[in-house]
């Protein structure tokens, strides 16, 4: 009897751990309505490949659930001089291969910032030197003073010297042009996830990493991500629960959701925003029905297009009330964001028709706009509403939509005329969308993301002023000063900032973010 009842305890235990095993052993499942489009961390800035690469790879800098800096692969960083920081690197951390993370490998990755191909390069391009104090010591010395340095490479992701020289993936490939390396596919970070496989725009899958030198809060073991763009097909996932997590959620399926017994939608503000540009170098545009001239280096073309924008009408009956009109480049929430100057110019069709009569369009002209489907909330509908906006004022907009794994590489080679884009500030600053899309472009990395090459050299003086200056009272004076301007120019055209919806299943607990990442080590899935 006491075998028998030995025996019985013991079936009993194991299937107390089987049972425990299994509920911590849980796969996600999350959908996107676009994919990563590579798994190279510094091949493109665009925070979806910022959200998925960041499972897999880190910063020396990371960031806490309210978005605040927390330390990363370096346990401490401070400021030895003006132009000078310092950081302490955490010490027995392993790359997915098993290669140890030393300060070769961080002198490694800034410097493949700056390499050709590399989309990070408005990130380091006021660094003058990285250097190696010992195996887990680097200073890095700027070319002026830069309070934010901190922020501003939260991220730029670590990679394994060792593993990109094996991999012959020593630059990053330049996404523009198509083409593709070891590391466009295959991943080797220090991050709580591992990439197991990797078949573009069909599956990505991700496995725990075991030897992960953090904590990761949530149980799933394993990750798969799908890219699904038509909304109807991934709201049906959803709801049938072939899938945990989607986003983002369209507007007009969140009460549906939301009544299904099983599901829910968490929303929120973001801090993206959304926005059109414009060539204003070229002399002739390359997609337009005018030739000689180009219309949108007159201003009041620009302004014009401004005004005949019912940003309202698009907030009402496209976004369904899902979104916050905007006269800034940068949203609430962004350190820099002024709510005295953020006033959009009146929607007045009349005014848009004597601007571009005085401008010597009465007719108006064609032009084609670029515009993604899969990127942003609603995306190509808005785009469809700026043209039906535009025509009031006899501009015949050739609207080219199209998916992001074609779209991005077509502008960020600046092949447009007209185009929209989103911008989240990752360093939660305004001197990061100001170096990125508002000063003029240059070979180091500034400008990076000005695709039509605004450029105003008053608003690049600022914009250095914002970089260096340590008096809180003066820099804010600064960015407001740049913002202005840039206002005054109609040097692009804001939209709006989007709502977050991320839909999930209610056995999912998450962390949503308002820069719109999902950090997977946040999540928690019950059986």
């Amino acid at each position: 009897m006491k075998f028998k009842s030995t025996l019985r305890l013991s079936a009993l235990l194991s299937a107390l751990v089987v049972a425990s095993f299994s509920a911590q052993s849980q796969t996600l499942r999350v959908a996107n309505i676009g994919d990563s489009l590579s798994m190279d961390p510094h091949s493109l800035s665009e925070s979806l490949q910022f959200s998925i690469t960041g499972n897999v790879y880190e910063g020396l800098v990371l960031r806490n659930k309210d978005l605040s800096l927390a330390p990363g692969l370096a346990t401490s960083w401070k400021q030895t001089s003006p132009t000078i920081w310092r950081f302490e690197l955490r010490k027995g951390v392993m790359f997915h291969d098993g290669t140890p993370f030393t300060a070769d490998d961080v002198l490694f990755s800034f410097k493949r910032t700056q390499a050709e191909g590399s989309d990070l390069k408005s990130y380091t391009n006021d660094f003058k030197e990285v250097r190696k104090i010992n195996d887990f010591t680097v200073e890095i010395e700027t070319k002026s003073p830069f309070p934010i340095l901190p922020d501003v490479i939260s991220l730029v992701y670590m990679m394994s010297k060792k593993w990109c020289e094996t991999n012959q993936a020593v630059v990053p490939v330049d996404r523009r042009k198509g083409i593709e390396n070891a590391a466009s596919f295959r991943a080797n970070g220090t991050g709580p996830y591992r990439l197991r496989e990797r078949q573009p725009n069909v599956r990505t899958s991700f496995s725990r990493n075991a030897n992960y030198w953090g904590k990761i809060e949530g149980n799933a073991q394993e990750v798969i991500f799908t890219p699904i763009d038509n909304d109807a097909t991934r709201v049906a996932a959803l709801l049938s629960g072939e899938i945990d997590v989607m986003e983002p959620v369209p507007v007009q399926d969140i009460d549906r959701v939301n009544k299904n017994a099983s599901t829910r939608v968490m929303t929120g503000p973001e801090l993206r925003t959304i926005f059109l540009g414009m060539d204003q170098k070229r002399d002739e545009l390359l997609y337009s029905n005018v030739k000689g001239k180009n219309p949108f280096k007159d201003k009041r073309v620009r302004q014009a297009f401004y005004q005949a924008i019912d940003i309202e009408g698009i907030k009402r009956t496209v976004m369904r009330g899902a979104s916050t009109p905007t006269a800034l480049m940068v949203a609430p929430g962004i350190n820099g964001f002024d709510p005295t100057i953020n006033v959009r110019l009146p929607y007045d069709v009349e005014a848009a028709k004597k601007l571009m009569i005085e401008a010597g369009y009465p007719n108006g002209f064609e032009v084609a706009m670029n515009c993604p489907n899969d990127r942003y909330v609603n995306d190509s509908r808005i785009c469809q509403a700026v043209s039906a906006n535009l025509s009031r004022i006899n501009v015949k907009i050739n609207l080219q939509a199209e998916t992001k794994g074609t779209y991005f590489p077509k502008i960020l080679r600046r092949d447009t005329s007209f185009y929209m884009l989103g911008w989240t500030p990752s360093t939660y600053d305004a001197h990061n969308a100001l170096n990125a899309i508002f000063a003029c472009p240059d070979d180091q990395g500034a400008g990076q993301f000005n695709l039509g090459s605004y450029c105003n050299p008053k608003v690049d003086e600022l914009i250095k002023k914002v970089q260096s200056e340590t008096d809180k009272t003066k820099r804010t004076a600064y960015i407001k000063q740049a913002f202005e301007m840039h206002a005054t120019d109609i040097g692009h055209l804001p939209m709006h900032q989007q709502a977050l919806a991320w839909g999930m299943s209610k056995k999912v607990t998450l962390t949503q973010l308002a820069d719109n990442f999902m950090p997977f080590k946040w999540i928690t899935i019950q059986p």
